[in-house]
């Protein structure tokens, strides 16, 4: 989907090569955890099947780190090995929040395979996920060098953020109504605040001043809004051969994104009848749930939200004007962040 013009074939290339700096690590990390907690992280990750056969699985964007090593380079020139670590530690938080997201929204199908609880059960989901997050502290931990202690400090102030952003998710999916603003608070958290911190985390391992470490946590905030109304709306809107995901998968679970919110909230009968519809649970499939799409369109709804993702988009690259940092180094943040709103899945 694409909602503005992004140097995407720059930002590809610096994902790639982040993707290409932490897999090795991140690879040796995985390999410290237990036999019979391994193979499901291998799974989640796509680097095997369920009974341990490698092939051509669909695996994460790996987009969190590159925020990272990019970050580190902005302030220091190079990305260095506590840089990597970062990188990896991110994506193992990021990878944790997937596996117990899929459990509490019951999501079966991930990338087009079946999530983890959904293979192995929940109780073994619940536990790799635990066990992904503390191998991310370990992973920060277990560098012995002078930023160590501040990157585990960085890293659990995220994830306590994290856990309440999902909470208020949680919470606002039983409630009648929200506002706009109830929604963008929760998304500060739910995915606002690993992208922030990917960035501090970054920043601090190449040793970033506090006005360079505010730019980024600033820059990684703004584009997190950005990244979660866009997912927003590819959850109803997008392609599921590309996302790997059911068509209208978020109205079929009564979810409350950001353009549900916006159309029970747009004064519109479209967005009314939208509102009788969750309410009654009467999205079942097939013309109702086509009926549904079409109220949250004619509401206005997918377009007021697109808008303020650009808007978002663009107090991020704002963000980094006037910082103090290698040029090339923003230039690929820049495109980093267009790349996290242009994009289809």
């Amino acid at each position: 989907m694409k909602i503005i013009d992004a140097t995407t074939p720059s930002a590809a290339d610096v994902v790639r090569r982040s993707a290409a700096e932490v897999d090795g690590p991140l690879r040796a990390a995985i390999a410290l955890l237990p036999a019979q907690l391994r193979s499901g992280a291998g799974f989640h990750l796509g680097w095997w099947d369920a009974d341990g056969n490698t092939g051509s699985h669909a695996c994460g964007k790996m987009l969190r780190p590159a925020f990272a090593l990019t970050s580190a380079r902005a302030v220091s020139g190079h990305a260095g090995s506590a840089a990597v670590r970062a990188g990896v530690a991110v994506e193992l938080v990021h990878n944790f929040s997937l596996v117990h997201d899929d459990v509490m929204d019951v999501d079966e199908v991930r990338r087009g395979r079946p999530t983890v609880w959904a293979e192995f059960g929940v109780p073994y989901a619940i536990l790799l996920g635990d066990a992904m997050l503390a191998l991310a502290s370990q992973v920060l931990a277990r560098g012995g060098d002078t930023v160590a202690a501040g990157l585990c400090g960085e890293l659990n102030d995220v994830v306590v953020a994290l856990c309440l952003g999902q909470h208020l998710d949680m919470v606002f999916e039983g409630r009648g109504s929200i506002s706009t603003d109830d929604y963008l608070e929760m998304v500060a958290g739910k995915t606002s605040a690993l992208l922030a911190g990917a960035c501090a985390l970054g920043g601090l391992a190449g040793g970033a001043d506090i006005t360079q470490l505010a730019a980024l946590r600033e820059f990684g905030h703004q584009i997190g809004l950005a990244f979660q109304l866009v997912d927003d709306v590819l959850g109803i809107w997008g392609d599921p051969v590309v996302t790997g995901k059911p068509a209208g998968a978020d109205l079929q679970r009564y979810k409350k994104s950001m353009p549900v919110v916006a159309a029970m909230g747009s004064g519109t009968s479209a967005g009314e009848e939208l509102a009788e519809m969750y309410e009654k649970r009467a999205i079942t499939g097939g013309r109702d749930l086509a009926r549904a799409v079409h109220l949250v369109e004619r509401s206005g709804a997918r377009e007021w939200t697109e808008s303020r993702a650009r808007t978002h988009h663009r107090l991020a690259v704002e963000s980094l004007d006037g910082m103090t940092a290698d040029p090339t180094a923003l230039d690929d943040l820049r495109a980093l962040a267009g790349l996290m709103v242009d994009r289809n899945r």
